[in-house]
């Protein structure tokens, strides 16, 4: 399901697992801060906390997200996420997946959005070099608009991914992945998110990153756009 922007829909957890040999735990947090004063003083705030505990068969992973933005004391977004995911290992190229996950997103009339869901994950190469992976995963999802016209829902849907992760330098990493979010009992209701993420290691644990998110909801809530997408840079800070 982790740029942000995009993942209000659909986090895209795919770069924000930690890639190391060593057990144990691993992450990284996050911190974007911006205050403008001109015609208009604009204030914003991000966090990313990513934290997780890797052993042989097992993987736990937790995110957790925030994004605010204020004009002129006029809140334009305000976002959060919580994502926990467990995968066991039943075999090299076959893993189970199991995963929870809560939101709220004010740009996109959403009060609160809550999943659960399993299913299969598959590694298609062998390379260290190159990853390909492709999941299918049953979810369901409970959601509520903050729009009082809009009815509470609950739907089952299939939630599939294919990603890659290419390594062409040491200090390099681009993680790139499209889901697929049709409602099982209505296939024309469906959601597409995808993600590319670049990461630059400038020097010990300090890297640039640069994210491209696009999105695509075939009904959103009522006044909300079919797509949305976002271009974000910044830098990041990780330890394992």
């Amino acid at each position: 399901m982790s740029s942000f922007f995009a993942q209000s829909q659909i986090i895209n957890v795919e770069n924000l697992r930690r890639v190391t040999d060593t057990s144990g735990w691993s992450g990284y947090a996050k911190v974007n801060f911006q205050l403008i004063k001109n015609t208009n003083k604009i204030f914003s705030f991000s966090n990313r906390i990513r934290v997780q505990h890797k052993k042989e068969k097992t993987l736990w992973l937790f995110i957790n997200d925030l994004d605010f933005r204020e004009a002129n004391s006029n809140t334009l977004v305000s976002k959060n996420a919580q994502h926990l995911r467990f995968n066991y290992k039943l075999k090299p190229q076959i893993i189970i997946e199991t995963f929870a996950q809560s939101q709220q997103d004010k740009i996109s009339a959403i009060n609160f959005r809550g999943l659960l869901g399993s299913g299969l994950r598959f590694k298609l190469t062998k390379s260290e070099k190159y990853k390909l992976y492709l999941g299918s995963l049953l979810m369901f999802e409970h959601e509520k608009s903050n729009r009082e016209t809009e009815p509470i829902r609950n739907d089952w849907r299939n939630s599939s991914y294919f990603s890659f992760s290419l390594y062409p330098k040491e200090n390099v990493t681009i993680v790139s992945t499209t889901y697929f979010q049709p409602r099982l009992d209505q296939f024309s209701d469906f959601r597409v998110s995808s993600q590319t993420y670049l990461a630059v290691e400038v020097i010990k644990n300090l890297s640039f990153t640069a994210t491209f998110s696009y999105q695509y909801d075939k009904f959103p809530v009522i006044g909300i756009p079919n797509e949305q997408y976002v271009l974000t840079n910044g830098l990041m800070y990780s330890f394992n």
